[in-house]
């Protein structure tokens, strides 16, 4: 715990301004998303480009790759929140999945996990000049499970918080692992705006079938 903490004070003396703004737009970005405010998009497009470089320095390609399909889905998202209003007043409501989708969305995850760990495994042999991508397993569940999230995200799914609960309780865990206390941090403080996004989008679904 004490390492964990000096980590932690470590990093935030030393971080630089790349690493500052990922941090301060990462948490925009899902404080916004809770709050279900459109400008949860443009900040995430903006701390997308920020990942770019930070996960590529530390040789998580998983998460590298994973944000190029978080900068689409983050542009689409924005769109379809705008455009499938019920008018211009009102914001898209909050939904639920059916037990069938949510089922499929599950295997089709796990299916993605297998295929993108074996990817990572092998990013070597393909690109020669790499090395060996950290954690490829552990990498590409988190980055699965977060396409699977950020998808239900731009559907305005409630079912997406449980996917980031997921992500993020493993993320901090691998963040440890790999020395990165201040991202673990971050992630911890992730999980906390999990279970309050979860209850604010309840709360909001619950309103407009009233």
């Amino acid at each position: 715990m004490n390492e964990f903490l000096e980590g932690i004070i470590e990093y935030a003396k030393h971080i630089d301004l790349l690493e500052f703004a990922g941090l301060v737009f990462g948490l925009l970005c899902v404080w916004w998303l809770i709050k279900q405010n459109i400008y949860t998009w443009p900040a995430g497009i903006i701390y997308v480009f920020i990942s770019f470089v930070i996960f590529w320095k530390i040789r998580l390609y998983g998460d590298f790759f994973l944000h190029i399909f978080f900068l689409i889905l983050n542009i689409y998202g924005w769109y379809y929140w705008v455009h499938n209003k019920k008018n211009k007043k009102e914001e898209l409501p909050v939904t639920t999945n059916s037990t069938k989708t949510n089922l499929l969305l599950l295997i089709a995850s796990g299916v993605g996990i297998v295929l993108f760990g074996y990817f990572l495994q092998h990013l070597p042999a393909i690109f020669t000049d790499l090395e060996p991508a950290a954690l490829p397993y552990w990498d590409a569940t988190t980055s699965i499970l977060s396409v699977t999230a950020m998808w239900l995200t731009t559907r305005k799914k409630l079912e997406n918080w449980y996917y980031w609960l997921a992500v993020n309780m493993l993320a901090s865990v691998i963040y440890i692992y790999k020395g990165i206390y201040f991202y673990s941090f971050l992630y911890g403080v992730y999980i906390i705006l999990s279970f309050t996004g979860y209850q604010e989008w309840k709360k909001s679904m619950k309103e407009e079938d009233a």
